[in-house]
Order: structure tokens, then sequence, then C-alpha cells
């Protein structure tokens, strides 16, 4: 039968009222350390640079009776020094206090390396993440088919745009891909040989490459797979290059609105009436940071554009409502994190029967001239600065706030083209809000409101 041992203090300190060492006991694992020299002095004063810590602890001894734990460095004469966890209790008779430590350097220890842990796995994560956001660029940017299929069942688990054409068909989303046969997508005739050759892989981890046909126009392809691991399951890893040109497959040639597009500077899109890119150029796609433009096309800005207030969906009601929207100010995220302030200028026109929204996206965070309205705001300051030393400090705080708040209340009218509504969204204040700010500063004539009736 085992007993139970309480842990041993590895210091002993018994003190008077004042603090002062009256007698120390070590443990053995500082029985080395002389502290003779300790008797009569401060125990705040041998303790090195937590001598505030101990003080504090000694108050509430004294006025408690018993003190809460607390860590501190206590410094030995040979100049060792060991993070200790005191606690201290008021002996009866107010006779002193008893002041008892335990080094707890094993435990300081185990923190830091939990720190440093994390931290590494932190960086790893974030590492782990761009190499797979680079990963599903270069898959879905490419030309060949590519397509993830468990070993146990055949069934697909990814496939990049170029597998989801061939397979699925253009008119068909890629998600309708996901999870059928991979086996039944090949014409009958072929589905013995592909099969052969997928036992090869899993017996071998390799097999030559074998001709399929596919497509309604029976296309030649070469298909070739390794094994790999796809969530602790074995998977094909299958890619399938086309012989040829096929019909339907090869992107076309772009066509000089194409170039034109590509040889302009800021970042240009075009949308349908629900935000859904048509075109975009080189330009976009690097704001986004995507592998080209094709890759955003049919998928939404708004999964870029996120500012509340200034997102895609203010940006298309303003033109919808006044044909054009200028210098909206907001800002795009891209695919690997990086945010972007940048100003929205854009259009609608239509194309056959169809709307169709043409928007301009400038990249101004390295914008360094001042704009006229921040001319205009500086000038208005520069005056209040003349004032100082004529008027309280009250009141000219109180002046330069509402300078301030008229300056971007007039600001977020211009952007918004006098519509309150989407004025009040910019500023982030409710319409009743906006039409108090208007009133206060007699702004109501000189910026009419367009809102419809």
């Amino acid at each position: 039968m085992s007993v139970f041992s309480p842990p041993q203090p590895d210091v002993t300190l018994l003190l008077d009222m004042d603090g002062v060492i009256r007698e120390a006991t070590l443990s053995r694992l500082v029985s080395k350390e002389n502290i003779d020299d300790w008797v009569g002095r401060p125990w705040s004063e041998v303790a090195g640079e937590s001598g505030e810590k101990i003080l504090q602890m000694m108050q509430d001894t004294r006025r408690t009776g018993i003190s809460a734990f607390r860590q501190i460095t206590q410094r030995f004469p040979s100049g060792l020094e060991l993070p200790m966890e005191f606690t201290a209790v008021l002996l009866g008779g107010r006779a002193g206090m008893l002041a008892v430590g335990k080094n707890i350097q094993a435990v300081s220890e185990l923190q830091a390396r939990l720190i440093s842990a994390q931290q590494t796995i932190e960086r790893d994560y974030w590492k782990l993440r761009e190499i797979e956001t680079r990963y599903r660029l270069v898959i879905e940017d490419s030309h060949e088919a590519v397509l993830m299929v468990k070993v146990a069942d055949l069934r697909i688990v990814e496939a990049n745009r170029t597998a989801s054409t061939v397979l699925a068909g253009a008119g068909r989303r890629k998600e309708s891909l996901v999870g059928r046969d991979f086996v039944q997508e090949i014409t009958s005739g072929e589905r013995e040989s592909v099969e052969l050759m997928l036992r090869r892989v899993r017996d071998l981890g390799k097999a030559p490459s074998i001709v399929i046909h596919l497509g309604e126009t029976a296309a030649p392809w070469t298909l070739r797979g390794s094994l790999m691991t796809h969530e602790s399951m074995p998977a094909y890893l299958l890619q399938m290059t086309a012989i040829g040109k096929i019909p339907g497959l090869t992107r076309p040639d772009r066509d000089d609105s194409d170039g034109f597009l590509d040889r302009i500077p800021d970042a240009v899109t075009i949308l349908d009436e629900n935000g859904a890119i048509k075109k975009a150029n080189s330009a976009f796609a690097d704001l986004v940071e995507v592998g080209s433009s094709d890759a955003v096309v049919d998928r939404s800005l708004g999964r870029w554009l996120l500012r509340p207030g200034a997102d895609v969906g203010v940006v298309i009601s303003n033109i919808q409502r006044h044909g054009v929207v200028r210098l909206l100010s907001t800002s795009i995220q891209g695919e690997l994190g990086t945010e972007t302030e940048i100003e929205i200028s854009g259009s609608g026109y239509q194309q056959g029967t169809e709307t169709r929204i043409v928007l301009v996206l400038r990249n101004v965070s390295r914008r360094l001239s001042p704009t006229l309205e921040s001319d205009d705001l500086r000038s208005a300051l520069a005056a209040m600065t003349e004032t100082v030393g004529k008027t309280p400090l009250r009141k000219l705080v109180k002046r330069t706030v509402e300078v301030v708040e008229q300056h971007y209340v007039r600001a977020a009218l211009q952007l918004a083209q006098g519509n309150r509504t989407t004025a009040s969204e910019i500023l982030g204040l409710s319409r009743q809000s906006l039409y108090a700010k208007l009133d206060r500063y007699n702004l109501g004539e000189k910026e009419p409101d367009n809102e419809e009736t």
C-alpha cells in the first residue's frame, strides 16, 4: 500500500511582521546554497527583481492571514535564479509570517516548449495553406484533365475544370462529377483496360499509359495514373492528355478586345446583373491572386469584394439607379489573403437582351498625392490651428470634429452620387443620423437627394 507524500517546499522562510528573515530552510534541491547571509535581511531585498511582488504578498498576508500564490524569481547567493511559486501565512498570535516556495522551473520550461510548439504549428499551418492554394491554382488552370479517384470504390473525389468539361460536359457543373463512378464515365468497350491499368497502379504504384476515347466525338486521350494518399485513404491521381486538338475544349484565341483589356494596367471586369464575372483582364487576376483570368469566369465578384457598405451589391445597385458609379473607395481581398485598397468606377450597358456591368478597379494603396478634398480638409484644419491661444481647448476640439465630420459627410455624398441611403451605408450611419448631420451642416440643398420616390 502506497502512502501519499505531499510535495515539500524548496524554500521555507520564517519572517517577522516587517518581512525580515529570521530563519531559512532549503530542500535537497538547493541544499548546496549558502544562505546564512539572508538571516536578518528583508526578504524583498534578497529576492532580486521580485521585491515588489514580495511586498504585496506580505501586505496581503497581514491583512487577510494568507496570501495568494505568486510566481517570483528567487535569486540565491551563488547567482542562481529559479522561478518559484510562493505563498505566505500569518502565524498565530501575530508572531510573524511563514513563507514557503516551490521550484516551478520544470513547469516554466514546459510552458516555453508548449508556446514554441504552438508557434511552429501555426507557421506550418500557414505554409500548408499557401502550398494548397498554389497547388489548386496550378491544377485548376492545367490544360490536362486531372482527377482524384478513391481506390476503394473508384468514386471521383476531385476534378479540375478540364476534366469536368470532358466528362461532365460544358453544360454541367463540376460538382455533379464528384462522387460518380469513374469507370462508368468511360465507354463500355474500354472499361476493362482502364480497370486493369488501375489494378497495376494499385499493386505496383505505376503503370504504362493507355489510350481511351472520351466525349461525344470519341476524342483520343492518354490516361496515366499514380498512387497517393487522400485524407488517410489511398487514392489514384489520374491525368488525361488530349491527343491533338479537341473541339469545344481548346481554349479559343483571345480576340482583339481581350488583348486590349490585358494591356490596361488597371483591373477591369465585366459582370452580369447578379455580380457573376463574365470577362476579366490579367490585372484583375493579379489583384485577386488567381492563376489566370479564365479562372474567375462565372464566379461572383462578392467572393473578393467584402467591405460592408461598399460591396458588390452596393456597386450594382448604384449603377442600376444612376447608370454610373465613380471613385467608390473600398478594399478587395485576394485568394492568398492580401487586402488591397481600391477605387471602383463603372457603368452598365446592354448586350442583346442582357445587362452587363463593366468595372475598373484601381489599386490606390500606394497613392501618394493628396486629393483635392484632402487639401480642403488640410486648409480647414490649418485655419483652426491659427486660433490656438485665442479659443478655449474644448471649443477647438468641438469645432475640429465638426470640420472633419462635415468633410466626410460631403465626400460620402459625392461617392454615392447624392444618394443618401448609399451615403449612410458608406458612413455606417442610419438614414436618420445622416439627415440630422445634413441639417446641422446645411448640406441638404447643396447635395440634393437623388433617391427614387
